[in-house]
């Protein structure tokens, strides 16, 4: 044993938190709008009330509700806002730690459920192309096989198409609400009107668009425009995700997943009475349960109300339809499909859009990168709205830089080029292991 990598004295605080602070110093600048993904950001008014709800419970932990009954009636005051804004007030469910968390959830309750009722020992799930790799990551670790859905010409999925796949070991149809790549809302209606039909399970991955939907509806109809049925309000749905942390604006980690009623949800749950420890229960993948986040979600619902979320939704849609508009007024560019929301992509067709991304990292907005077809994404929040024009004015001079000019050869536009060029795709997740496997390398360090 060795403890060498310990210091040998512990260091005073103020070392400790500069220290932090000179790692943080080259992280992507969220503040002032220049990232589209990954931190969701409402003002500092309202970080700082996460912040103060955070520290409140930020030793406490879930795991055992009767000692800490506080956390499980914020949880539980969480559960219903959300069944109400999701489309069914008597919703029951669960807070997790994350989407990937809510997702692999929902498929293991629909693995145990099919086991359970209808006697399914090799269960299959039937996903769209753009479903979020989390429901692969579900297929792999509860040893269910996917069934992939392709799309419609608009980027959603296509039905009919999902008809001819389902079959008698199918436990769970899957759609979105939005799909990320594209910022569509999958047919819901009528992939939960196979389900039903099947007489199998439905679920709705809304982590991205489940808390900003609800206000884009309202803003929509004051318009005179109506989104596609999107949640539990259609019949046939049996289970949906949520993430609070996206457009809830609640700190990083909280989501949901909510099930249409407690016999389903049962299916989630775990119990073990034969431990020496003790009887044991979890409701969910996590043991220890953080407090933090969940006063933090609790908090953020109660602070912002119907008014902050309208206002928030009404700021996002708007930039989100500026810059889509704008977008499409630079000669060249393109938005796919028609997104529902404030979630986009577009691509370039007369140059390499992965160039565009790296013209545009250069002047220091970070859009991400697609792939199938190549495009750039972009996740808009009321903190882009002041910074649209200098957006759209950068994306058009970086679009003259780079129109018409070859493939990159290095680079991020190089690395994406070829990951979506190779025909293995076996191959390309090999790779993207690797990456992964190299990023705490000690000769890195």
């Amino acid at each position: 044993m060795s403890i060498d990598a310990l210091p040998a004295a512990g260091w005073p605080a103020d070392r400790v938190l500069a220290t932090i602070d000179r790692y943080r110093s080259g992280d992507a600048n969220w503040r002032d709008g220049r990232t589209f993904s990954l931190v969701y950001h409402a003002g500092d008014d309202v970080k700082a009330v996460l912040e103060a709800a955070f520290l409140r419970c930020f030793s406490e932990n879930a795991l055992n509700p009767m000692a800490f009954p506080s956390l499980r009636q914020m949880e539980t005051e969480v559960l219903g806002i959300a069944a109400g804004l999701l489309g069914d007030p008597n919703a029951v469910g669960t807070l997790t730690s994350g989407g990937t968390e809510s997702v692999l959830m929902a498929c293991k309750t629909a693995r145990d459920w099919g086991r359970a009722e209808k006697g399914i020992r090799h269960p299959q799930l039937l996903l769209p192309t753009t479903a979020h790799p989390a429901f692969v990551k579900a297929a792999h670790y509860f040893d269910m096989e996917p069934i992939w859905v392709p799309l419609r010409a608009d980027f959603r999925a296509d039905p009919a198409a999902a008809a001819e796949l389902i079959t008698d070991r199918t436990v769970l149809v899957v759609g979105s609400s939005v799909a990320y790549p594209h910022g569509v809302i999958d047919p819901i209606p009528e992939l939960a009107s196979l389900a039903r039909a099947h007489g199998t399970l439905c679920h709705v991955d809304a982590c991205l668009g489940g808390m900003i939907l609800p206000f884009v509806g309202v803003l929509d109809a004051e318009h005179g425009r109506t989104l596609p049925p999107w949640n539990l309000a259609v019949p046939g749905v049996t289970s949906i995700s949520c993430d609070l942390h996206k457009y809830g604006y609640a700190a990083k980690g909280a989501s949901l997943v909510l099930y249409r009623d407690r016999e389903l949800r049962k299916h989630q749950f775990m119990g073990h009475a034969d431990w020496p420890g003790g009887l044991w229960g979890s409701p969910s993948a996590a043991g220890t349960r953080p407090g933090g986040p969940i006063a933090a979600a609790w908090a953020v619902l109660h602070h912002l109300g119907q008014d902050g979320y309208l206002g928030l939704a009404r700021g996002s849609l708007a930039a989100a339809r500026a810059m889509m508009d704008g977008i499409a007024a630079i000669a060249g560019l393109r938005v796919l499909g028609a997104p529902d929301a404030t979630v986009f992509a577009f691509t370039m067709d007369d140059g390499d859009v992965y160039r565009l991304g790296d013209a545009m990292q250069a002047r220091g907005w970070h859009l991400d990168r697609q792939q199938l077809p190549p495009a750039l994404h972009a996740m808009i929040t009321a903190a882009h709205a002041p910074h649209v024009q200098a957006f759209l004015a950068d994306l058009r001079r970086s679009a003259d830089e780079v129109r018409g000019m070859p493939a990159a050869d290095d680079g991020q536009a190089a690395m994406y080029g070829m990951m979506g060029s190779l025909p293995d795709r076996g191959m390309a997740a090999e790779l993207i292991v690797g990456f992964l496997d190299a990023l705490d390398d000690p000769g890195a360090r």
